[in-house]
């Protein structure tokens, strides 16, 4: 006969109060990481270390309680924990064999976050992608490029490739060029354009401004003109260079850069056929002349 009093005092109540404590082990313990996490960070922060190392403790941080907190709520269930740790430890080998992708971000990240080649608010160039770091993540680095699009690129793309880091130094230099005419005088177009892209705002005095000649093409020598500037007002002092370029080459009446082209005749031609001309005797109507051979070939016989 079925006794419902012991399946609810022998089954329903114990498994019961082990459900209610673990939602109170859950709640509880979700207060005190939270509680511990807010503690860590502030005290980090007091110690002014740098923000990316902060939040990527803090995650950490989480991360390891709550797998503690989990397996403490499953012991209070009366399930044993140990075959749970050797069944989390084989899922850990499967899992960690078909997302070994995610596992080399998760530890490029690390490698990012102790060596710290970059940080956040730096402008970089990494794993083919231009901007400034918003975060580094767990597994990926974020980046706001110049055209304001947030791009995610993974910590090992990151890691594995070259970082060109542009705010390491307190200036980079601006290369343009300037096409001359073979008729300028370079002393006096040298001169113009250094003192003209000096005066550009944000252009810093030292190191100054360099205007030298490049190279020399067939429409004429071509000048390196190059101003140095912050990082962050590259772009401001490039156009404001090719600006002044364009300003001084007006001022100045400089003529139009162009190639020149001489026919020079074969050796042993002169007369008209070296000028690429050839004389042609007129015919004269009703003189009961001919046409010269080949003047109109393909006209018809008188």
């Amino acid at each position: 006969m079925f006794d419902l009093d012991k399946l609810v005092n022998d089954y329903l109540v114990p498994f019961g109060l082990k459900i209610v404590m673990a939602v109170v082990i859950w709640i509880i313990g979700g207060i005190v990481i939270n509680l511990l996490a807010r503690l860590v960070r502030s005290a980090m922060n007091r110690r002014h270390i740098d923000p990316t190392l902060v939040r990527y403790t803090e995650s950490t941080m989480r991360i390891a309680l709550r797998i503690a907190l989990i397996l403490s709520i499953l012991s209070v269930c009366g399930i044993e924990t140990t075959s749970f740790a050797a069944l989390l430890a084989a899922a850990g080998i499967a899992i960690g064999a078909a997302w070994s992708g995610l596992l080399s971000n998760f530890a490029s990240g690390i490698f990012l976050i102790v060596l710290r080649p970059f940080k956040s608010g730096d402008m970089i160039s990494a794993g083919g992608v231009t901007g400034v770091v918003d975060e580094i993540g767990l597994f990926v680095t974020t980046l706001t490029t110049p055209d304001n699009l947030r791009v995610y690129v993974g910590n090992t793309k990151v890691f594995g490739d070259n970082i060109t880091v542009y705010d390491a130094n307190a200036f980079r230099r601006v290369d343009l060029t300037a096409q001359l005419a073979h008729t300028v005088d370079l002393q006096d177009a040298v001169a113009r354009l250094k003192a003209r892209v000096a005066q550009i705002p944000n252009v810093v005095e030292k190191p100054g401004v360099d205007v030298e000649i490049l190279e020399f093409n067939p429409s004429g020598p071509v000048l390196a003109v190059r101003p140095y500037c912050h990082n962050r007002d590259y772009w401001q002092v490039y156009f404001d260079t090719n600006k002044a370029i364009a300003e001084v080459g007006g001022t100045a009446h400089w003529p139009v850069p162009a190639t020149r082209q001489i026919l020079m005749p074969p050796p042993g031609i002169s007369g008209p056929a070296a000028s690429g001309t050839s004389a042609v005797p007129p015919i004269v109507p009703g003189a009961g002349g001919t046409a010269p051979a080949g003047t109109l070939p393909n006209a018809p016989a008188p």
